[in-house]
């Protein structure tokens, strides 16, 4: 009885907490502002997001291309309901997938962060990370299935409308999920990526691995929705916006 109210008050602190880093993050961080660099102007019609959590930012960037189609991905089971519950509301305008993806189609083992799942990931965190955010050092890994981007895309029953916007936000793990999507990056226009400069994961993405990685598949750089700096100043992440080379013209008028 007492393990059985234990596991409970788990469950109630665990979500607590979740939703008081959640509000305390959303205040620390810039809003995006609606136009993205720009992007807002261009007829998207299909959005990925891959690293949905609980669909916060497929709400924001539904809202801002009305007439798109979203497909959410997002492996942790809690979060995962959310957006599922938000998903269901859309009547058929939105789709949603309870997997990770990376480059490799297999059961994979996840790293749940307990107190703040947002900051969950596939990755180890590193000591800069836990101690700059304490709140990750409760842990608990979990097994989820894995496929990649290219291969959950093609096996839609219809292919994506174009124009297609990826939005990428999977704690280090960015240059995996780009090397299993290489079709569908090639077929995007434009896709907001999150980076961090400073060393939270092992074996992370730095910013020049996916910069080469975008460079490679037809992608410039156009600029940064936010950053998050540290005490001293120094820019500790930001979510940057890559447009395809051959599309800027269209996308600077």
């Amino acid at each position: 009885m007492q393990k059985k109210i234990q596991s409970q008050w788990n469950k109630v602190s665990y979500k607590i907490s979740n939703q008081f880093f959640n509000l305390v993050g959303h205040l620390l961080v810039k809003e995006w502002n609606p136009k993205l660099l720009g992007l807002a102007k261009l007829p998207i019609r299909s959005i990925i997001d891959v690293g949905a959590n609980d669909g916060n930012c497929s709400q924001k960037l539904s809202r801002i291309f009305p007439q798109s189609h979203i497909y959410s991905f997002e492996p942790l089971p809690e979060p995962f309901k959310k957006l599922e519950q938000w998903g269901k509301q859309q009547k058929g305008r939105v789709k949603v997938f309870n997997i990770a993806l990376g480059d490799s189609i297999q059961a994979i083992e996840i790293t749940k962060h307990l107190y703040f799942n947002q900051s969950s990931s596939i990755l180890k965190t590193t000591q800069l990370c836990e101690r700059i955010y304490p709140m990750v050092k409760k842990q608990q890994t979990i097994v989820v299935q894995q496929s990649t981007l290219d291969h959950k895309i093609s096996s839609l029953p219809t292919p994506l409308a174009p124009d297609i916007l990826i939005k990428l936000d999977v704690q280090g793990y960015e240059d995996r999920v780009i090397r299993g999507g290489i079709e569908t990056f090639k077929q995007a226009i434009a896709c907001i990526v999150e980076i961090s400069l400073d060393i939270l994961y092992q074996e992370q993405a730095d910013f020049k691995d996916i910069f080469l990685w975008l460079d490679q598949l037809g992608y410039c750089y156009a600029g940064n929705l936010d950053q998050v700096q540290g005490k001293d100043g120094h820019v500790r992440y930001f979510n940057a916006v890559f447009i395809k080379k051959n599309s800027r013209n269209n996308y600077a008028r």
